[in-house]
């Protein structure tokens, strides 16, 4: 009968030792670094399994595992766990492995029976390695007492760092986590100044965001002219080419109204100032208040002093660079209406499309509601301002106040502006009419501007922005001061559209939220 002890030694096996069932010769592999494994499929037993070669013919159990037996003994001595009783599987293929690996029918190593594999092998043989106890701990080797410092001995540096074949410059520490100080006081830090770089990039760049925003504002604004040509059969780009044109004719006209009265007081001005010198050379009061307190000397020091030659060209410096910048600002303004008119279609899909696809079609429809309340914004104001300047240039004209044209566009300009813009044009037009007539022309004036403006804030200006914004009145109060608080002219202009937007999403978004709540 064949020896059935296990062949530690690591000797060649005898003949019939190690073959398969069909008496193939098996080469056998490196011989392991420990004889024992665990065996898996015995759960908490803590068991091991002794691996050897089997005799042919010889059967394993499946179940509890049991010493080999010889060539001569069944399966039905070794039962298993179980009690089956049925004979395992016969090895084949395992004869000098040292191991035994279950197979599946198909021949295929059954996944859970696997061997983990070791956690360092001899690149040259394969074979486990032990490591020394200093490498295999996952920890560096804290300090002995009395240990020498690691800042003079190399060799406790590399002890204490733990130094392996892996990290030649020693195991790396844990990582910081996210609750540590350091990384949230950074991380808060960095916060912080990304915040800060924004405010100051935005600061900087203020002119050019206004521009832009009053730029698509327009846009949408003059979008409902755009859709209404467009449904007589013109095209989106006649129908933006004929819209714009009227802008650029308003404009154009606006600045040569302004050009002829201007030029015209400047020319009287100036053939008049000999004879407004004279007028006050010849004045008693202010000769009496010359010998008195020395006007006239303290005036031509003034004005021979290099401090008031200098603060006048400043002045006319800045003045000049104020009207090229709202030149610049208003050829920029317009440009940017123009391609912004002509794809905003294109731009509406585009923010459209950054919704998710499940809300996508309720933002497109609340987008396109609140541009719809723009433009009824932007159309209604040009409305008010319309009949604000007729009403002013057929009054001017019966009145006989000269440049009664200009007056009247000046009047329809400043009307946009919501609150103080009727006044503001109501005071040019009178300081106008007494600066060109009488005093009985500055009261006439004054009279009917303060009429006209109960009647546009009573009876116009409501029904107008009932149909197109639909924003209560206090609300539109507001909504203007504050605007004009941050942003002037402009803020006051995009306040009110601005408030029916959001009141819009109140209603249709936070307050059903809340009913559900």
């Amino acid at each position: 009968m064949p020896d059935e002890t296990s062949h530690d030694d690591g000797r060649e096996p005898a003949p019939g030792e190690g073959r398969s069932a069909t008496g193939r010769r098996v080469p056998a592999p490196a011989p392991p670094a420990d004889e024992t494994e665990t065996d898996s499929d015995v759960s908490g037993t803590g068991k091991t399994d002794t691996t050897d070669t089997t005799e042919p013919g010889e059967t394993r159990d499946t179940g509890t595992r049991s010493p080999r037996t010889s060539a001569g003994e069944t399966g039905s001595d070794k039962t298993g766990d179980s009690g089956s009783g049925e004979a395992g599987s016969s090895e084949s293929g395992s004869g000098g492995s040292g191991e035994d690996h279950p197979e599946a029918p198909s021949g295929a190593l059954i996944p859970e029976e696997i061997e983990q594999p070791v956690g360092e092998r001899d690149p040259a043989t394969g074979a486990p390695v032990t490591l020394p106890a200093a490498q295999q701990a996952s920890e560096p080797v804290p300090p002995e007492p009395g240990a020498p410092d690691p800042a003079h001995d190399v060799e406790q540096r590399k002890r204490e760092a733990g130094v392996d074949h892996l990290f030649p410059f020693g195991k790396p520490g844990q990582p910081l986590g996210r609750a540590h100080p350091f990384v949230f006081g950074f991380t808060a830090a960095l916060g912080v100044i990304t915040a800060w770089m924004l405010v100051k990039a935005a600061t900087n760049a203020k002119s050019v965001i206004v521009m832009i925003v009053v730029a698509m504002f327009l846009a949408v604004g003059l979008n409902p002219a755009v859709e209404r040509l467009r449904r007589f059969g013109l095209p989106r780009g006649a129908a933006v080419a004929t819209v714009f044109l009227i802008v650029i004719l308003f404009f154009a006209g606006f600045v040569a109204s302004l050009v002829q009265p201007v030029s015209e007081q400047v020319t009287e001005l100036r053939h008049n100032i000999p004879e407004y010198v004279q007028q006050l050379q010849n004045n008693r009061t202010l000769a009496d208040w010359d010998k008195r307190y020395g006007l006239l000397e303290r005036a031509e020091k003034t004005v021979n002093g290099d401090g008031f030659q200098k603060g006048l060209t400043d002045t006319a410096t800045g003045i000049g660079k104020v009207a090229i910048n709202g030149i610049f600002q208003t050829i920029t303004i317009l440009i940017l209406t123009l391609y912004f008119l002509s794809s905003l279609p294109q731009i509406k899909t585009f923010f459209y499309q950054l919704a998710p696809r499940t809300r996508r079609a309720r933002v497109a429809l609340l987008g396109d509601e609140i541009l719809d309340r723009i433009g009824g914004y932007v159309a209604g104001q040009f409305t008010i301002a319309l009949i604000a300047g007729v009403c002013s240039y057929i009054f001017l004209s019966i009145l006989g106040v000269k440049y009664a044209l200009a007056l009247a566009l000046i009047v329809a300009v400043t009307d946009l502006i919501p609150l103080i813009g009727a006044t503001i044009g109501a005071v040019v037009v009178s300081l106008v009419a007494f600066l060109t007539g009488t005093t009985t022309d500055l009261i006439v004036c004054a009279v009917f501007y303060v009429v006209y403006q109960q009647v546009e804030n009573y009876v116009v200006y409501p029904r107008v922005m009932k149909r197109t914004v639909d924003v209560q009145p206090a609300v539109t109060i507001v909504a203007a001061l504050v605007g004009a608080a941050l942003l002037g002219v402009v803020g006051a202009l995009l306040a009110i559209p601005t408030a029916a937007a959001i009141s819009l999403l109140i209603r249709e978004v936070v307050m059903p939220r809340q009913e559900t709540l």
